[in-house]
């Protein structure tokens, strides 16, 4: 595998995502039918579920920019993160079907007390896209999918950091940081759920890690930590890498 710094730095990155996505967080996210890659439209082919016309060009290039193909390897959109995103909005996580969703909600509760919002995963895409389509409107006179990618990542960066007041822009009792949290968190884990949800397409995403997958058995690898994992992942449908 590659020893180039940069390539090393985009590994780090992904490994410590994957860290950060809680087990509780993967269990709901992936609540819905499964769904094998087998024959797969192309991206450019696949008919949303979920989104609407605009709001799956947003995703495409939203997602785009948070895992973008490279030199060092694939992104979202070779991994079909959108396509990922899309099935789990329009299954019980999007309705939000094991959540407690009953009121009083505090918008600006600690996170310890758990999430305190009125909307489900559905409603915070449909909302949140709408909202930074009118920022974006404002800010650039232009949408989000026809900025050029240096403007789209300062959407997004000023989506993190909180700084778009949706409330101004129509949307309330949601902030924008929360909308962006969801959005990577969906992202990332389209790009490292096993195939059969979507996302991961080809297991790019494990290709990267050099995660094994479903493999019944790799003891004698585990303790091997100066040697690249030679054979491959494999996912829970049968398909090797």
């Amino acid at each position: 595998m590659a020893s180039d710094p940069d390539d090393m730095k985009r590994r780090d990155f992904m490994r410590r995502s994957l860290l950060t996505i809680p087990a509780v967080s993967l269990g709901s996210s992936l609540a819905f039918d499964a769904y094998a890659d087998n024959g797969a439209p192309a991206l450019s082919d696949y008919q949303p579920m979920f989104f609407e016309a605009q709001e799956w060009q947003f995703i495409l290039a939203a997602t785009d920019r948070l895992i973008p193909r490279d030199e060092h390897g694939p992104g979202a959109l070779e991994a079909h993160v959108p396509v990922f995103i899309d099935k789990e909005l329009a299954g019980g996580y999007g309705r939000a079907e094991d959540w407690y969703m009953q009121g009083p909600f505090h918008v600006d509760a600690p996170a310890a007390l758990g999430y305190q919002l009125p909307h489900t995963p559905a409603d915070i895409y449909r909302l949140g896209i709408a909202a930074t389509r009118r920022y974006c409107q404002q800010r650039f006179n232009r949408d989000f999918v026809t900025l050029s990618h240096e403007d789209q990542e300062s959407v997004l960066s000023a989506l993190e950091q909180g700084r778009p007041d949706f409330a101004r822009l129509g949307v309330d009792d949601l902030p924008s940081a929360t909308f962006f949290s969801f959005l990577l968190q969906n992202t990332k884990e389209g790009f490292l759920a096993d195939p059969i949800y979507g996302g991961n397409r080809h297991m790019v995403g494990w290709k990267m890690l050099g995660f094994t997958g479903a493999r019944a058995s790799f003891r004698e690898w585990v303790d091997q930590y100066d040697r690249d994992y030679p054979l491959g992942p494999v996912s829970l449908s049968g398909e090797r890498g």
